[in-house]
């Protein structure tokens, strides 16, 4: 017996809709595998009619009061929390995760974010006017930018939407947003829900593959492409929105380096160990400041590893419904194999202490990891796995851990953990990355800013400073005589 696979649309100027050609994709449950829904494969006449519906709905909904917007944020926000049950199912067959955690670790921190944006809104302000010469006086105006082309990744498919959207909308922008082709279903359940709220065509989604968000980037009506994604992602995007000086906003890779010193021993040990475990392994290693990548001083190494090696061995992966699971699988098939390949590739000197295999021969699932024995040049320590891997280095002082910590192409997020407030300080200064952490990894509030360096994009999600991404600034001066 089959089973009739669920039919997801594209939702453009306050309707849903099939792709113009009748183009779908089959979208994977990556816990067991198997197609579960069809979604569009949108093309260019789905890209023309969404982008000519956001730049219909433009005019009117910059000109909404601050308060207006901020009005239908926060309805948003209510509506998410009453349809959370529902976005936690979507979103657990999108990616496999488990339903607990998408419960408390994703809807309440995307319910404050929207609610922090719809606050931002009241404060689209320029700066005091002023007279800056004789007989005329000058204003700064803050204005929104206009249609925002969005293309959101499949690690966090409700959690890159909100970051994505709600700023945009609450600067008084419209969007036209792409989830990706493997987790489409929570974004299109998030169309409902935020279309019955805005006006049509301040909100579309289009489904589709790596062509609908080329064509998207591409075309002549957005004034800026923002995408989460690949470095590969990345530097398209910034390519093409450069031929007609589109305003870009990139999020990309990451690698970020875990620095632990030797202060640390006993039970401050084995506790950081724990909690770098969680940071490492939470979502499956899919997290562009996954703390994966961790350089340990070489008098507390094997000590660390121990710690670390029985951390990773007490992790589970397994079902949604499965209450003692920290993840679950890897997003798709080409996603385990990568991860399987870099272990499978790993130099004569590497040594997996523990995990190293898939779990099951049904979904994606890949157990928790850690290899030692590393060198600087490894292929895994200079790329993004993004799996449940966690690198050990040994550094022997402080200058050599910077070495390490610096020595990537990567620039996104960092963590020390150390008793030494003058070091953490130093150490804060010195790593080059947009995010440091001190004794802690991982945590994500709304009011602070959140975005790297180098090869890992720039631009800012979360806070005042993603907020004013999604602005422009204008001078207005007038003569004082007339």
């Amino acid at each position: 017996m089959t089973t009739e696979l669920r039919r997801l649309r594209n939702y453009i100027n306050g309707e849903f809709r099939d792709a113009a050609d009748g183009r779908t994709i089959e979208v994977v449950n990556p816990a067991t595998g198997e197609a579960y829904a069809t979604s569009p494969l949108s093309g260019p006449a789905d890209v023309d009619a969404a982008m000519e519906a956001a730049a219909a709905a433009f005019p009117a909904w910059r000109d909404t009061t601050p308060a207006e917007r901020q009005k239908a944020l926060l309805r948003i926000a209510d509506a998410f929390e009453e349809r959370a049950e529902d976005l936690i199912a979507a979103e657990s067959e999108n990616t496999g995760k488990p339903l607990g955690l998408t419960r408390t670790d994703e809807i309440p921190p995307m319910v404050d974010q929207i609610r922090f944006f719809a606050g931002a809104a009241r404060m689209l302000e320029g700066r005091s006017a002023g007279e800056y010469m004789e007989g005329l006086t000058s204003i700064v105006r803050r204005e929104p930018i206009g249609v925002c082309a969005q293309v959101a990744p499949w690690n966090y498919p409700m959690m890159m939407a909100v970051w994505k959207f709600a700023p945009a909308l609450a600067a008084g922008n419209t969007v036209v947003l792409k989830p990706s082709d493997t987790t489409p279903a929570s974004t299109t359940l998030m169309a409902e829900i935020i279309g019955a709220i805005v006006p049509k065509g301040v909100f579309n989604v289009l489904c589709g593959d790596r062509d609908t968000g080329r064509a998207m980037v591409e075309h002549r009506t957005p004034a800026m492409a923002s995408i989460t994604g690949s470095v590969r992602a990345g530097i398209e995007v910034a390519g093409s929105a450069a031929r007609d000086v589109k305003r870009v906003h990139l999020e990309l890779g990451g690698k970020a380096p875990v620095v632990v010193f030797g202060d640390l021993d006993g039970e401050a040990l084995t506790k950081a160990a724990e909690e770098i475990a969680v940071a490492g392994y939470f979502n499956a290693g899919q997290d562009c400041t996954a703390a994966t990548r961790v350089l340990v001083h070489e008098s507390v190494h094997d000590a660390f590893v121990a710690a670390l090696a029985k951390a990773a061995a007490d992790t589970r992966t397994g079902a949604a419904d499965d209450e003692d699971v920290l993840y679950g699988p890897l997003n798709n098939a080409a996603q385990l194999e990568r991860v399987a390949g870099f272990v499978e590739r790993l130099p004569a000197h590497a040594r997996v202490e523990t995990g190293g295999h898939r779990v099951g021969d049904r979904g994606y699932f890949y157990a928790p990891t850690v290899v030692s024995g590393l060198k600087q040049d490894d292929e895994i320590i200079q790329n993004e796995v993004f799996g449940p891997v966690i690198t050990v280095q040994s550094f022997t002082d402080e200058a050599q851990a910077l070495e390490y910590a610096n020595g990537v192409e990567f620039a996104l997020a960092s963590s020390v953990w150390t008793k030494d407030h003058g070091r953490a300080m130093r150490m804060s200064k010195a790593l080059d990355f947009g995010c440091v952490w001190i004794n802690t990894h991982i945590p994500l509030v709304a009011e602070m800013p959140h975005g790297g360096f180098k090869k890992s994009g720039y631009g800012k999600d979360l806070s005042a400073y993603g907020f004013d991404d999604y602005t422009r600034i204008k001078h207005v001066m007038t003569s004082l005589d007339g």
